[in-house]
């Protein structure tokens, strides 16, 4: 039975509205991951947003407990039904059904679709929940229904807000399997397994505690898709299911060992990590050291961890994601899509890591060694800072040796690294807001954009709100806050591309452009008073046709990239401004010179080819079958915009573009460089921007002839470079010859010198040398290439420089001559400087 098919039919029969899942990555700055099915419609029951047209929904939600509050890491692999990744199946009522029909709709399926034994159902109710208990006694006995307090049946979103008692149904597993102390109904064991959480929101909580009750109580529901799925198979873990068997398997056939479940633990973790990881991936997060890439990190790195201890000295995750998208991409296409980038990530943050995982581990068993109850906070803090060892990866070590961290150290040494890293702090640039948008939704709906064909309007203030995005009837000159205009021509920011700027002629300063809950709305500093009902004309800023300019050319490096690097190619994020755009992509490594260069001429072509721009509004199936690249995370409704230029670049976009190819004008690369492991980042100019950077190059060229003195840089460069190469040699040959000892000996009284001087001026040293001495005859040798110079000095002696160098000079082939004090020659033969020194040594004697 494919019970998630099962269930969302069930509940579409039932007049829900079956909504995709929501990205994981949540539209809510409080949270790391979406974390629950309800999540995607948290605005709703907070009433920060109405509810739909249809307020009944059901979904099969992905999830991920990692981080923050929820986080099931440390209890993976160790439990049988924990996970970092799971599905949540849910069906949700926007004040429309309660507890009556939740009820009904959740014994049904469980009894009459899924056909579990009814000898097997459980329930527990709030213990103040009379309501609920009357309703379940028309399905399920009496005495198998039981009451518990707060901490299991009573669910609140935060201290203040939405909340109400819920309702639990248990699948009893069997006391001939579990039967510990904790295996009674609510008790921590497994043998009475919670498979569906039925939340009955009915009150408001205030900041006083007190609760009352909601006009309209809504209904939200949990179901743990990998757990009814056991059961289902008859399986007492979830890992023994077939959501999980396969990627055992294969870790199996990997390893070369036999999995066995009381020993298997690790791995039951590399089944759990890999989906977690090609999900988070699959959907545009990336590795990285802090954030959620830091958190993606942590989890490859522990299941990497556990491959090691089965033996596995070298990439093996990524051999593992084609097991499985062949599990899961029926309902997931984009694991397909994305296999390839998924694999090559993986492999590389996998390489990354086994480089040190070694030398790590013999840290920390060096450190067992000399420890008693308490592992040190500074080596666990070296593990983290060197070794790439997360905290929680040392924390999982210790656990299984009985130990535990110092980790009041551990967190004293990161606190003084981010001191020192606080200058590089950027935040995640996430902010929560919050204001009356569920009012102007109730009361006007969304508002129409009209900027595809116009950049001025004449519009209407529907409404204002002041910065903190409170409703006001009026702002005043010099004031800042929101306009929502009925009509508007200003692209709210989406999509990588930023929000239009511009002007209410004669009133205010559009600043920026942003959607809220559906709303787009421009940010205004007023220039003259402004009222709501007023009518103004709205003019989008001349900056538009070079940021649209922008948008077109990253459609075009896609494609362009997806051709000359590969299919694994996917977009992994982008900014579009007026002068400037930037395209982050999967790629394991630097793109060569060549590569950017080919990339940059083919995007070039295309512009010159002057390509019409079609837009066609398509349903998303078809859009989809027309082989439209989505960029994953982007909400798409049930119509989307596919922006297309000549069959060359597909692609879903609710982006403003040039309606030809030739308006881009040039694209000109600027910079090419890594985002994070497996991301690559281009940046580059268009259209006046990529003009401006030619003439700053020609500047800049300019510049450079004047400082190299020449029109042909080059040559002048090389010209520098052969020079700078001569002084460097001339400077080693003086140092050298600096270190060379000259020594004298004495004849009759006279110091003579016959030496060979590697480098440096001769003459020079020959006058130095006879500075030193009162007395003395010397001569010097200098080879140069395939010649010799000669140079011979003479004081206080009776031998004369001019005749000596007559009498050595010819053994080299040479000749020269000379004052009696100093004389020089040449020679060409190298080879006779043996004979040549001899002969010098052989006048002396004769002469002295």
């Amino acid at each position: 039975m494919d019970v998630r098919k099962e269930y969302l039919k069930y509940f579409e029969s039932k007049g829900h509205t079956i909504v995709p899942s929501a990205p994981l990555v949540p539209d809510d700055a409080t949270l790391l991951f979406n974390n629950a099915g309800m999540v995607p419609f948290k605005s709703i029951f907070t009433g920060e947003v109405p509810a739909p047209k249809n307020p009944r929904a059901t979904s099969c939600q992905v999830c991920v407990r990692a981080g923050g509050k929820h986080n099931d890491l440390e209890n993976v692999g160790h439990t049988a039904r924990h996970h970092t990744f799971f599905e949540m199946l849910g069906n949700f009522s926007f004040g429309d059904y309660f507890k009556e029909d939740a009820i009904a709709y959740a014994w049904e399926f469980i009894t009459e679709v899924l056909r579990l034994p009814v000898d097997k159902l459980w329930v527990t109710v709030h213990e103040s929940d009379d309501e609920a208990e009357m309703i379940w006694k028309k399905y399920i006995a009496a005495d198998r229904i039981k009451r518990l307090g707060d901490k299991d049946n009573f669910w609140q979103m935060g201290d203040t807000g939405p909340c109400g008692p819920c309702s639990e149904i248990f699948y009893d597993q069997g006391a001939e399997h579990f039967n510990t102390e904790e295996d009674y109904l609510g008790g921590d064991g497994d043998r009475f397994l919670e498979i569906w959480n039925l939340v009955f929101m009915q009150y408001e909580r205030s900041s006083d505690g007190t609760l009352t009750p909601l006009p309209k109580p809504s209904i939200d529901t949990g179901m743990g898709l990998e757990r009814v799925v056991a059961i289902k198979e008859g399986a007492l873990s979830n890992y023994g299911s077939s959501l999980f068997m396969p990627l055992i398997k294969k870790v199996e056939e990997l390893i070369g060992k036999e999995y066995k479940y009381e020993s298997g633990a690790s791995y039951r973790v590399i089944a759990d990590h890999i989906r977690t990881t090609s999900f988070l991936l699959a959907q545009g997060v990336n590795f990285s050291n802090e954030g959620r890439g830091y958190v993606l990190r942590r989890i490859l790195r522990r299941a990497i961890r556990h491959g090691y201890l089965l033996g596995f000295r070298e990439p093996f995750m990524y051999k593992i994601v084609d097991t499985l998208v062949e599990l899961m991409k029926d309902p997931y296409d984009y694991l397909e899509t994305k296999k390839e980038s998924i694999k090559e990530a993986i492999e590389l943050e996998e390489a990354r890591f086994f480089k040190t995982i070694e030398s790590g581990i013999e840290l920390f068993n060096k450190e067992l060694k000399n420890t008693d109850k308490i592992f040190s906070g500074e080596v666990a803090f070296k593990l983290y800072d060197t070794y790439g060892f997360p905290l929680d990866l040392t924390e999982d070590m210790l656990r299984e040796k009985g130990l535990r961290l110092d980790t009041e150290r551990f967190v004293e040494l990161m606190e003084e690294q981010r001191n020192r890293a606080k200058a590089a702090w950027k935040g995640s640039g996430d902010e929560a807001v919050q204001g009356d948008f569920k009012a102007l939704l109730e009361e006007f709906g969304e508002n129409e954009f009209v900027g595809y064909e116009l950049t001025t309007h004449k519009s209407k203030v529907l409404a204002l709100l002041d910065e903190n995005f409170k409703r006001v009837e009026a702002l005043d000159i010099s004031q800042k806050g929101w306009v929502l205009l009925d009509r508007t021509p200003f692209y709210a920011e989406s999509g990588g591309q930023v929000g239009d700027t511009g002007e209410l002629k004669c009133v205010a300063k559009v600043l920026d452009t942003k959607k809220f809950y559906g709303l787009n709305m421009s940010q205004i500093e007023v220039t003259s008073s402004i009222k709501v009902g007023k009518n103004v004309d709205a003019i989008v800023d001349i900056t538009r046709s070079e940021i649209a300019k922008h948008h077109s050319a990253t459609h075009l490096l896609h494609a362009v990239l997806y051709d000359v690097l590969g299919e694994h190619i996917s977009q992994a994020g982008s900014l579009v401004e007026k002068d400037r755009l930037r395209f982050d992509f999967s790629h394991p490594k630097a793109l060569q010179h060549d590569e950017l260069a080919e990339i940059e001429t083919k995007v070039n072509e295309l512009i010159l080819r002057a390509i019409n721009q079609e837009t066609k509004v398509m349903d998303i199936e078809s859009a989809k079958k027309s082989g439209a690249k989505a960029q994953f995370g982007e909400k798409y409704g049930e119509k989307v915009r596919v922006v297309d230029f000549g069959g060359r670049s597909v692609e879903f976009c609710g982006g403003t573009h040039v309606k030809n190819t030739s308006e881009i004008g040039s694209f000109i690369i600027t910079k090419e460089s890594g985002v994070s492991a497996g991301v690559r980042r281009i940046e580059a100019v268009c259209g006046h921007a990529a003009y401006k950077h030619f003439c700053d190059q020609r500047i800049l060229l300019k510049q450079v002839e004047m400082e190299v003195k020449n029109h042909d840089v080059l040559a002048g460069i090389k010209r520098l470079k052969s020079t700078i190469e001569e002084l460097k040699t001339e400077i080693k040959e003086a140092q050298k010859a600096a270190s060379t000892k000259i020594e004298a000996k004495e004849i009759n009284g006279v110091s003579v010198i016959i030496e060979e001087y590697p480098a440096g001026d001769i003459k020079a040293k020959i006058d130095e040398l006879k500075n030193q001495h009162d007395s003395v005859a010397a001569m010097l040798f200098q080879v140069k290439g395939e010649k010799v110079l000669i140079a011979a000095g003479v004081k206080g002696a009776t031998a004369k420089a001019g005749d000596w160098i007559k009498r050595v000079a010819p053994i080299l082939g040479g000749g020269g001559g000379g004052r009696p004090d100093f004389a020089q020659a040449g020679g060409k033969d190298v080879s006779k400087l043996p004979q040549a020194k001899e002969e010098a040594k052989k006048y002396l004697e004769e002469v002295l």
